[in-house]
């Protein structure tokens, strides 16, 4: 029970919503995005149902287009994704340390994924979206649809690291990459990682609701992990914006002060106000951290797609520019054809791996039963999650959440008394973890 409630207390803060504003006027209203189309039809096969456009093929996306399939066969779903090949963000951290391999994170094909669960897969980029003709533009052509799901993940607010200027953010994002988006990040941070000889290497953690919670204090975990296998002359310095670890706190601390006292430096509720690339320098309120190389994580927010397509949500209801919809059913507020799920969404569920994937399953629910006229009531997602605090030998920390929605407020107030953190770091956690992520590769791309 104790466990519980540092995860509530610590775990809370940092998912609630924050109170900054967004741009005056930016609504779920139909006219609030342009109507911009393409001007030529999509090379895709006549509908033979209802067209169910599915727009991001991340942990979201995959699964909404493969079980809105499997509850109304009818659906005619197109997943639209601008990939040419899946990588996974989930687990990467594993990668840098070798406890798993590059194929195990990026050997999972979109055509597969298409064919075992009978939609079509369509490689394009989103340009535009015209509500009112129920119209997504691409980059390859125009798709008219009966519903749109909108998965596009995240961007990385830099400014809010107090790194306004393009030249600068364009450095900062190539030089230190966060890690939390792009499959070349991961590239980029495995080869830091393992090439690391010495110094300080820094770890920032963001405020807010970033995505995956546990993962920058994991990563910190591992490279010690690293440093000390190798009896590399260093160490590292976690950079936290909040005042505590945000999730499994306990079992965090546990890892810092009994496997890596010398090596790893926690410093919570220091936030980065600059970063200096070429000095390598990162400034707070109260002093300057010089660095030898860095995994800099800046605040995030929805897509940019989510403000391109006017459905920004005001102020009241999010800080990170996430979309206005629904608080039980995902659809954006006055328009029940169009929905925004997984990490765009303003909710304040984590935004990881698990939750978007159990999300999605009851999303397709959702939206299979409107297909047909009905409703559903709202289900809980769950968050099960695990951290690996030590590689050698590969021990892991979990939590397994779900959340409680109070339909007199509209609004998701917590969690539910069920919430259980597992704070004591043991082998069986370790191979759990990859055994959970299997289970989500399946779930995805078999049919």
């Amino acid at each position: 029970m104790s466990d519980r409630r540092s995860f509530l207390k610590s775990g809370g803060l940092a998912l609630a919503a924050g109170a900054a504003g967004v741009a005056a006027g930016a609504s779920g209203s139909a006219a609030a995005a342009p109507a911009v189309v393409a001007g030529r039809v999509a090379d895709l096969p006549k509908a033979r149902g209802p067209r169910l456009v599915v727009l991001g093929g991340g942990t979201s996306g995959l699964t909404i287009a493969k079980y809105a399939k499997k509850e109304f066969p009818q659906f005619d779903v197109v997943l639209v994704e601008k990939r040419d090949m899946y990588s996974s963000c989930f687990t990467s951290n594993l990668w840098y340390a070798g406890l798993i391999t590059l194929e195990n994170l990026a050997n999972h094909s979109f055509l597969d994924a298409a064919v075992n669960n009978k939609y079509t897969y369509f490689n394009a980029t989103a340009t535009g979206l015209d509500r009112a003709g129920k119209t997504l533009a691409t980059s390859e052509g125009d798709i008219k649809y009966d519903y749109l799901v909108i998965a596009p993940g995240i961007s990385y607010d830099f400014a809010k690291i107090g790194v306004d200027d393009i030249d600068a953010q364009t450095a900062l994002r190539q030089t230190y990459p966060g890690g939390f988006i792009s499959p070349t990040e991961h590239v980029t941070l495995h080869r830091k990682i393992r090439e690391f000889e010495g110094g300080v290497f820094i770890q920032t953690v963001p405020s807010g609701n970033y995505r995956c919670l546990p993962a920058p204090y994991e990563r910190a975990c591992l490279i010690a992990s690293l440093i000390k296998k190798n009896k590399i002359k260093g160490k590292v310095v976690l950079l936290d914006a909040n005042p505590e670890v945000t999730i499994k706190a306990e079992g965090f601390h546990a890892a810092f002060d009994q496997l890596y006292k010398g090596i790893l430096e926690y410093k919570p509720g220091v936030a980065v106000k600059g970063v200096d690339v070429a000095k390598r320098t990162i400034e707070t309120d109260f002093d300057s951290y010089q660095f030898d190389d860095a995994a800099i994580y800046p605040n995030v927010r929805a897509s940019t797609l989510i403000e391109q397509f006017g459905l920004v949500a005001p102020a009241t209801k999010s800080n990170q520019k996430e979309a206005d919809i629904d608080t039980r059913f995902y659809n954006v507020v006055g328009d029940p054809h169009v929905y925004v799920t997984g990490d765009s969404r303003p909710h304040p569920y984590s935004k990881s791996a698990n939750t978007s994937n159990t999300e999605a399953h009851y999303i397709a629910k959702v939206l299979a039963a409107r297909a047909q006229g009905k409703e559903i009531s709202w289900t809980t997602p769950e968050t099960i999650c695990y951290s690996v605090v030590n590689a050698f030998p590969m021990e892991a920390i979990s939590v397994k959440a779900h959340y409680v929605y109070d339909a007199g407020k509209d609004a998701i107030t917590g969690f539910s008394p069920d919430t259980q953190v597992f704070n004591n770091r043991d082998a069986a956690k370790g191979q759990a973890t990859l055994e959970w992520a299997k289970g989500l590769y399946r779930d995805m791309f078999n049919a």
